[in-house]
């Protein structure tokens, strides 16, 4: 069996000729068929494209052409980035039919890696953007967590994360605009990468906000994280927001001397006042066992005066707004089912150049603020989400919502002086900086519960390599719901 296996062992088990390509490849499909549904994971099977693609791999393989660590590798895409002949709906009722004559930059990139594409995999509608208030707003219905499937993946790469979680596939490429990434890792258990800002071309990419938007991997560990990071960076002709720059792992010497003497910024109030009861434990002892590993610990914390939620919902509902303007203000927008999203998509058209524009500014000097802060430590530490996965028929604007599961109302109820590093992901996005989620452990509810590293631009290599040492240290990773 080849599920849950990672990168580097199916790509051993391909090289010694342990299984081929394309049983590989039929393997994955079969799994992705089978029980895709069960999660809502997946939005279309391309079945005919990953079994020749597996066959270019087998060529490549028996030539003895091995150079790839992602040769003969399936993976899934999160449906809003295009491959060439197959649907690519962007999760909505409106495009259900739309179709691309090219692969999304990232999509080909992996193609000339000798990586093959077994699915498009779900989304929620339009990557969230107007707001939502059901996890069942997607056209393939709500993503259902593997650990439970009456809890919701996440948004609003809900497939990519069920996905990996489920053992369907072994990595995928999700999205980030502000916590489509890290959420899905949070709640179902897998590792997630965040790349700096135009350090992956968006090319081919569904846009939400293109001051914002990044795409990267969803897999079982930090190190299958960078094989694919690896692959996708890079510049791009038909990107122009791309930083030129590339992405390659620190060797092992170097990322031991980097780990042993890297500097970790935490607060932990956004963990101790607000996680959940669910998760703080968990959370906790994950704190403490990468204490262990990196200690160096020093105070770092936010600037607690700028509104982070509100200058992340300004940017993408200016943005997000004029990109799908003509959707909202025609007939098919009533196609998708979010009454609230709907409304929200209406409201962001009346957003002011004012606003924006003050949303702007006050991102300018949180950049610079966060530059203060990275002179002090190396990453920020704080919890990927603060509870475990909710509902998936509970209301996501619920005042019922368990504490922890809405970041931006509880910093509202607790004095700013307490809220230590809760608005991280919205701030991280803004300032474009990179993170990676990973694991660290079960909640007392037994749901996937993790951390996030996050640190200044172009600093993958050290967030990469200090959660290799964790997860060689740790069996978070390895945990597999039993449902799958």
């Amino acid at each position: 069996m080849t599920a849950f296996a990672g990168v580097a062992e199916l790509g051993e088990a391909l090289r010694a000729k342990r299984v081929s390509a394309v049983e590989l490849a039929h393997e994955t499909l079969d799994r992705l068929e089978k029980n895709g549904p069960r999660y809502n994971a997946v939005a279309s099977l391309l079945r005919a494209r990953a079994l020749r693609e597996a066959a270019a791999a087998d060529r490549a393989l028996s030539r003895g052409d091995a150079g790839s660590p992602l040769l003969g590798i399936p993976y899934g895409a999160k449906d809003l980035l295009a491959a060439r002949g197959a649907p690519t709906t962007w999760g909505a009722a409106p495009y259900r039919k739309q179709v691309f004559r090219a692969d999304a930059t990232a999509v080909a990139k992996l193609r000339r890696a000798g990586a093959v594409l077994a699915a498009k995999l779900a989304m929620v509608e339009l990557a969230g953007g107007g707001g939502y208030r059901y996890a069942s707003a997607s056209l393939q219905g709500p993503g259902r967590n593997p650990w439970d499937t009456s809890r919701w993946t996440g948004g609003s790469s809900s497939g990519s994360g069920a996905a990996v979680a489920a053992g369907l596939v072994p990595f995928a490429l999700g999205s980030e605009t502000s916590g489509s990434i890290g959420t899905p890792s949070a709640y179902c258990g897998v590792t997630g990468l965040r790349p700096t800002y135009g350090l992956v071309s968006r090319h081919g990419a569904m846009a939400l906000s293109w001051t914002l938007d990044k795409i990267g991997p969803l897999a079982r560990s930090a190190s299958d994280c960078a094989v694919v990071l690896a692959a996708i960076a890079g510049p791009d002709a038909h990107d122009a927001t791309t930083s030129g720059k590339r992405f390659r792992p620190l060797d092992a010497e170097a990322a031991r001397e980097r780990v042993e003497s890297a500097r970790i910024g935490y607060a932990g109030e956004e963990i101790v006042e607000l996680a959940s009861p669910a998760a703080r434990d968990a959370l906790l002892r994950g704190v403490e066992e990468l204490r262990r590993i990196v200690p160096r610990f020093v105070d770092a914390r936010l600037p607690e005066d700028l509104p982070y939620a509100a200058m992340a919902g300004t940017v993408i509902g200016a943005e997000s707004a004029t990109i799908f303007a003509e959707l909202i203000e025609g007939d098919r927008l009533d196609e998708m089912p979010d009454a609230r999203q709907k409304a929200g998509f209406r409201a962001a058209l009346r957003i002011t150049a004012r606003d924006y524009l003050q949303a702007m500014r006050l991102r300018s000097v949180l950049i610079a603020r966060t530059r203060e802060i990275f002179r002090d430590c190396d990453v920020i530490l704080s919890a990927g989400r603060t509870a475990t996965a909710t509902p998936i028929e509970q209301a996501l604007d619920a005042a019922t919502l368990p504490p922890g599961a809405s970041a931006a109302r509880d910093a509202a109820a607790v004095p700013a002086r307490r809220r230590g590093n809760v608005g991280l992901i919205p701030a991280g996005n803004l300032a474009g900086l990179p993170a990676i989620f990973f694991p660290c452990g079960l909640g007392s509810d037994g749901l996937p519960v993790g951390l996030q590293l996050v640190g200044p631009p172009f600093s993958e290599p050290l967030l990469v390599a200090i959660v290799e040492a964790y997860q060689r240290e740790t069996e978070h990773h390895r945990a597999r719901p039993a449902s799958a």
